[in-house]
């Protein structure tokens, strides 16, 4: 039992980083004869032919994605699994982020264990419980199953496209961020905090911060080391019970360019890419924030005005967005209190991230150049993201105590 109250467990039994991780299928599968494969053309391309020969003599089903446009874990996708899920006895995903939350998603919903093979070191859901999908539009992190076993080869996780080896490498730096909105939010809202949790996810930060020059070199044991911080914290998410430990205001950020990407046909960066250069944002935030007084502000915007706002920026979204607020009640809540009574502590819970100049200077290594980004999205775009992308979300983050002190303002 943990100092925090909890007992902290995870599930997963199995996790194979090791060159031809996938010959250990069989020892994994054990009984299981009637396999189900989900991935896309491009990671069939890389390890599809190794699961099919150690799945040598089963009864092996196949749903493979196109490979030439972007897979969205949607209804759609959910429903091409499902109709040939029948009389298969464990899901095996091939691929990252969006295979490994259909895989997960499903076998939550049918009870099938699964397993993932991983084609790339691009993100930290391998081992998480929760799936991020797009359901009626919406970015929605869902309860899921974990994985029966993970399997890593890391001479194809270094061969993966390179923009994904800088993905994960965005995602574990976006750890600043999220520790530090999962301690305000403890002070504030008083939230669960696991002081356990929170040291050993900054210590993956720390062994993956001095090696971003070899990730992106793709050195071997470089790679590994950050696909194992990614595979840690996830498991570190699954004694959270919740992704507070790797998930706060930089994701928010990354979710309102993807989302308001697809409602809008609008060209967006992969989810990692946006997490790193949002924490680049986020540490802006807080600067200003640490900048200035505590003053006094009426959080009650008018709601004509506001629900406006959001029809403009989400579109079609708009009104889950108004009912997920409504819900929460966040925009009645008085917080101001709360930072003028707890101000000596939330400065220095503030203080503990990086500035804007340090992100940038973690990030330099791993090709991250914060006027690209910032040319890509457009300077109204970033400035919409601030002021609504904690609308996506029910968690309190840095993003709504900028709003309670600054409002419009930005």
């Amino acid at each position: 039992k943990c100092t925090c109250g909890k007992i902290h467990t995870c599930p997963i039994k199995y996790v194979f980083i090791q060159k031809n991780a996938t010959k250990r299928l069989t020892q994994v599968l054990e009984e299981k004869r009637k396999p189900l494969i989900v991935c896309d053309e491009n990671t069939y391309s890389v390890s599809g032919e190794n699961v099919i020969n150690a799945l040598k003599g089963m009864n092996i089903k196949m749903v493979k994605f196109p490979g030439d446009k972007l897979l969205i874990p949607n209804e759609e996708a959910i429903k091409k699994v499902m109709q040939k899920i029948d009389d298969c006895d464990i899901i095996i995903g091939i691929g990252s982020g969006v295979i490994q939350d259909l895989c997960k998603y499903i076998s939550f919903k049918t009870g099938i264990q699964y397993c993932i093979v991983a084609t790339a070191p691009s993100m930290d859901g391998y081992a998480s419980s929760g799936a991020a999908m797009i359901l009626s539009g919406m970015k929605e992190t869902v309860a899921a199953t974990l994985p029966l076993a993970i399997f890593g080869d890391p001479e194809i996780l270094r061969n993966a496209p390179i923009e994904m080896i800088q993905a994960g490498f965005g995602d574990i730096i976006g750890k600043y961020s999220a520790l530090c909105d999962w301690k305000l939010s403890h002070i504030v809202n008083k939230e669960y905090f696991c002081q356990y949790i929170y040291d050993l996810t900054m210590q993956q930060i720390e062994i993956v911060t001095p090696l971003a020059k070899k990730i992106m070199q793709r050195d071997l044991l470089a790679v590994s080391k950050l696909f194992e911080a990614l595979i840690t914290v996830g498991i570190l998410m699954s004694f959270a019970e919740s992704s507070r430990p790797a998930s706060g205001s930089e994701h928010h950020l990354s979710h309102f360019f993807e989302i308001t990407g697809i409602v809008f046909n609008k060209p967006y960066l992969s989810h990692g890419i946006d997490v790193g250069y949002s924490t680049v944002i986020t540490s802006q935030i807080r600067e200003k924030i640490l900048s200035n007084n505590f003053l006094q502000k009426e959080v009650c915007p008018k709601k004509d005005s506001l629900y406006k706002e959001l029809h403009r920026v989400y579109g079609k979204i708009a009104d889950r967005c108004i009912r997920l607020q409504e819900k929460t009640k966040r925009y009645e809540q008085d917080r101001i209190h709360v930072y003028q009574e707890k101000e000596s502590e939330i400065r220095e819970i503030l203080s503990e991230v990086p500035n804007k100049e340090k992100i940038l200077k973690i990030l330099k290594p791993a090709g991250y150049k914060i006027d690209e980004f910032e040319k890509f999205y457009g300077k109204d775009t970033i400035n919409d993201a601030i002021k609504y992308a904690k609308d996506l979300k029910d968690r309190y983050t840095v993003l709504w105590m900028y709003y309670d002190l600054y409002g419009d303002n930005i």
